[in-house]
C-alpha cells in the first residue's frame, strides 16, 4: 500500500541551480518522499536548432542547471542519502547534441593545451520517439540516419560537498555531481554520503542516451520528467557514490588523471565486497580483479569518472547492502507504479 508522500516540483527559470553547495534549498522533504520533478537540459533549453550555437545562446558558467537542492530533514554528516530512480522519461520529442570548441576527449582543451585549432562547433538535433523508445540520428554531411535505443539517464546527481565548498554542476567528485554514467537509469539506487545538514540533494543533466565515456563531451541532451524515491540511512557513511541495481553493485571514482578515478572506484569495490562477503581485503582484491567490469563514465569533464561493476550473483549469499535499501526502494517503486 502506498503511504509515502508524493511531491511534484517544476522549477521556474529563476529556481534552476548551477552549483552543488552555496544555494538555499527549494524545499524541505521528509525521508521516504517520492519526488516527481522536471529537469531542464544541460543548455537550459536554449539550443533548439542547428543554428543555435552554444557559444552564442548560452553564457558560461550558466550550464548544466540542476533541479533542487532539496533539504532532507534529519540528514547529518555521516549519514547516507538513498536516491532510487523510479522513472526517467524525456519531456520533449527532441534532444540535442553538440561539439564545443576546447571541450571533449578528442580535442585540445584548456587543460591539454596544444597548437591545434579547436574543433568546429556543430549542433545535431535528435528526434525522440517516446512510444517506440528510439532516438534518431541524422548526419549533417551525407544522407545517413539510424535509430538507436533510448536509454534515459541522469548525468548529474549529488549533494552539497564537504568543507564549505561550492562546486560547479559541471564537476564530479566525492559528492556526486556530473558523473555522466549511463548506469544512472530507472531501477537503480544511488547512495550519496551526507556532508552538510539536510544533505541538499539536486539532480539534472538528462540524457536520452549516452555512450560510455561521453567522448565528445555532450550526450543526447534532453529535458526530463523524473520520479525518484528519497530516503535516508542514519549513521552510515558513504565516502564515494555507490550504485545498486537488481543485477550489479557499482562504485564510482572521479579524479584526474583517469588512473586515479579508476583506482578510487576499484578500491571502493574491493572494500565493499570484503565487507559484504566477510572475506579478507586481499581475498577481495583477487576476486574483484577477476570479476569486475570497468566502464568509463566520462573522460571529458573537469574530473573524469570511472565505474566498477560486480555482478552480485557471484558473491554468494551476501548480506543485503545498506540494510536492503535497494530492495525496499524497488517495492516502493512497484507500489507507486501500480497505484498510478
Amino acid at each position: 500500500m502506498m503511504n509515502h508522500q508524493i511531491i511534484k516540483f517544476t522549477p521556474t527559470p529563476e529556481q534552476l541551480c548551477w552549483t552543488f553547495g552555496g544555494r538555499e534549498p527549494v524545499m524541505e522533504v521528509e525521508p521516504g518522499t517520492i519526488l516527481e520533478v522536471f529537469t531542464e537540459d544541460c543548455f537550459a533549453g536554449k539550443v533548439r536548432s542547428e543554428t543555435d550555437l552554444v557559444s552564442e545562446v548560452c553564457e558560461f558558467p550558466s550550464l548544466n542547471p540542476q533541479t533542487g537542492p532539496f533539504y532532507i530533514r534529519g540528514a547529518e554528516p555521516g549519514d547516507t542519502v538513498v536516491a532510487h530512480f523510479i522513472e526517467i522519461e524525456p519531456a520533449r520529442d527532441w534532444a540535442v547534441s553538440t561539439t564545443v570548441p576546447l571541450f571533449g576527449a578528442l580535442t585540445s582543451t584548456h587543460l591539454t593545451a596544444t597548437l591545434q585549432d579547436p574543433l568546429p562547433e556543430i549542433v545535431w538535433i535528435w528526434e525522440l520517439d517516446r512510444k517506440t523508445r528510439q532516438c534518431r540520428f541524422r548526419s549533417n554531411v551525407g544522407e545517413f540516419s539510424v535509430e538507436l535505443p533510448m536509454d534515459p539517464m541522469h548525468g548529474t546527481v549529488g549533494v552539497a560537498p564537504a568543507n564549505l565548498e561550492v562546486r560547479s554542476a559541471l564537476v564530479p567528485d566525492a559528492h556526486g555531481g556530473n558523473m555522466d554514467t549511463p548506469e544512472l537509469r530507472a531501477g537503480v539506487t544511488c547512495y550519496l554520503g551526507v556532508n552538510v545538514e539536510g544533505a541538499l540533494f539536486s539532480l539534472g543533466d538528462g540524457h536520452a542516451r549516452q555512450g560510455e565515456g561521453e567522448s565528445c563531451g555532450v550526450a543526447v541532451e534532453c529535458a526530463m520528467n523524473t520520479v525518484l524515491y528519497l530516503d535516508l540511512i542514519k549513521g552510515t557513511s558513504t565516502p564515494w557514490p555507490k550504485l545498486e541495481s537488481d543485477k550489479y553493485l557499482m562504485t564510482t571514482g572521479s579524479a584526474r588523471p583517469l588512473e586515479d578515478a579508476f583506482r578510487i572506484a576499484q578500491v571502493e569495490m574491493v572494500d565493499w565486497v570484503a565487507s559484504l562477503c566477510g572475506i579478507g581485503r586481499m581475498d577481495s582484491y583477487q576476486l574483484v580483479s577477476q570479476l569486475v567490469e570497468s566502464p568509463l563514465a566520462n573522460v571529458c569533464d573537469t574530473n573524469y569518472t570511472s565505474v566498477a561493476k560486480v555482478n552480485r550473483q557471484y558473491l554468494g549469499d551476501i548480506s543485503a547492502p545498506y540494510g536492503s535499501a535497494h530492495q525496499h526502494a524497488r517495492q516502493v517503486a512497484a507500489d507507486y507504479l501500480s497505484g498510478r
